[in-house]
């Protein structure tokens, strides 16, 4: 009998590995400036010249915040004119950011007898699927730095990620709320979203304590950490950590960071989902993971522009710069220096724009040439589509369901929700054909709110063309979400031909684009 499960899919293959090294939006970046290091790109930082440095034919990333990275790669025919068609800019974006809960500036609660952990709800996310997941912690911490022979140190940043289950948000028995089939499972975020993180008494047999009963734990818990660490480190400037966030998570945190506990000053973490991303189906036709909404889109896109970019001769005959750019903070608005609706783009074409007029030696005003050359340009705002649900069918749009395998999705909002419009959209199409690869269309109903992206936020900031697309996927903001194989390779093939025939497609329109 023929083996009935296909192949898995390179591509979805390789972006399951991205996915299980890419926990919070900090892992995100840094495997991602690792992977361009390997590839040979050139890292700039913001507090530095650029003059001298980015040069027709280099290719470039830096980050911001370490939740932030742009990475671009010059034409060695992009050169400045002020007679003559300035280069563009051709971009794709996207967000490292994911809904989930994380740890609040002072975590520690105790209850009936367990340790639990204050969280804040950050974006939009289902948070009911949360509950009953095994849960585990990760992001970056700030970290004491020790100088032999000194007692001052050094603070440094590092990242962490415990990969075994540490947490965990148990629902209520069915027998001690029975209607909740039949009502539906409502909670309170601030109440009853707490994750367990330990029982006091288990605790207190690890610190070694004599008393183990519940009453007793902790009752002047913060006075005796405070007197303990100060007895330790003889400064009370180190307490913090000890005094906001249970030890023994400060135990498991210095485990994996190879420090002493109370050489953790602070730190940014999230709860996430310990069990690994993978490839499932009858037919390995599906991804099964946290945080395809957006990382799925930075995988691509990332994938696509190394591509475009890999050959030798790959940036001999192009005009343009090909850019990346992956922001933080989507879901909750974009507001932040690392996010959309910072100066983050128009800082580096700016600084892209002057360092090419330095290195040609020309004197020509840099914020003229940078408009022109944004004039010349076209960002893909790229952020995960609702693909059709066969459980909820009438949650679509009768003409705009998109299927999952069936490539990426345009997405449309008169009201300027997405910043699609029909230039920017044939445009695209004009690529896909070009490409060989399908490509759908999506409109929320009329009677439904419509979610919005990067795309209308990059348009306004920068007047740059601009428009919205995604891959189809279920479970949006779910702790477990899903998506088909073949769009990933839908998508990086269709990202790889946008970078490499964007003059040719700008070209082919007759009109003023």
């Amino acid at each position: 009998m023929a083996s009935l499960t296909k192949a898995v899919n390179a591509k979805a293959a390789e972006m399951v590995s991205f996915l299980n090294k890419s926990w919070t939006q900090f892992h995100a970046v840094d495997t991602a400036k690792n992977t361009l290091l390997a590839a040979g790109y050139t890292q700039l930082f913001e507090y530095h010249t650029w003059n001298g440095k980015v040069k027709p034919g280099g290719k470039y990333f830096f980050t911001r915040n370490s939740s932030c990275i742009t990475a671009f790669a010059v034409g060695e025919k992009a050169i400045i004119d002020e007679k003559e068609p300035t280069p563009g800019f051709a971009v794709i974006g996207a967000h490292t950011d994911s809904p989930c809960l994380k740890l609040k500036p002072i975590s520690k609660l105790k209850r009936g007898g367990y340790l639990l952990c204050g969280v804040q709800t950050y974006g939009g996310g289902l948070w009911h699927t949360w509950f009953d997941r095994d849960l585990s912690v990760a992001g970056r911490v700030i970290v004491k730095k020790h100088q032999a022979g000194n007692q001052d140190y050094e603070m440094e940043e590092r990242l962490v990620k415990i990969e075994r289950p540490l947490l965990r948000i148990p629902t209520l028995a069915i027998h001690l709320n029975r209607k909740v089939n039949s009502d539906g499972f409502k909670f309170n975020n601030e109440n009853e979203l707490a994750p367990v993180l330990s029982s006091v008494i288990a605790d207190q047999l690890n610190s070694g304590s004599t008393d183990t009963s519940a009453d007793h734990v902790e009752q002047d818990s913060s006075k005796k950490q405070k007197t303990k660490a100060a007895s330790e480190n003889d400064s009370k400037d180190e307490d913090l950590c000890v005094n906001h966030h249970h030890s023994v998570l400060l135990q498991v945190l210095a485990q994996d960071l190879q420090c002493e506990p109370s050489d953790i000053l602070d730190f940014e973490l999230q709860l996430c989902d310990v069990q690994p991303s993978t490839i499932g189906g009858a037919l390995n036709e599906f991804i099964f993971s946290g945080r395809l909404d957006n990382l799925a889109c930075c995988f691509c896109s990332m994938d696509a522009f190394m591509e475009a970019n890999a050959a030798e001769d790959a940036l001999k005959n192009e005009k343009n710069i090909r850019m990346m750019v992956h922001f933080d903070h989507e879901e909750c608005g974009s507001r932040s220096s690392s996010g959309a609706m910072s100066s983050l783009l128009t800082d580096s074409f700016r600084r892209i724009i002057g360092a090419l007029i330095e290195e040609q030696g020309a004197n020509y005003d840099t914020e003229r040439i940078t408009q022109r050359c944004i004039h010349r340009s076209l960002c893909v705002s790229a952020d995960m589509a609702h693909a059709l649900h066969p459980n909820y069918i009438s949650k679509h749009e009768s003409n705009h369901g998109p299927l999952m395998h069936k490539g990426l999705v345009i997405k449309h909002n008169v009201n300027q929700r997405y910043a699609t419009n029909s230039v920017t959209a044939q445009f695209f199409r004009e690529i896909g054909r070009i490409a060989k690869v399908p490509l759908q269309e999506f409109v929320v109903r009329q009677d439904m709110a419509c979610g919005s992206t990067i795309g209308p936020i990059t348009a306004a900031n920068t007047s740059m063309r601009t428009l919205d697309v995604g891959a189809p996927q279920w479970s949006m903001h779910s702790v477990r979400e899903m998506m088909g194989t073949e769009d990933v390779e839908h998508a990086v093939k269709h990202f790889t031909a946008f970078y490499t025939h964007f003059q040719e497609t700008y070209d082919r329109f007759k009109f003023e684009f």
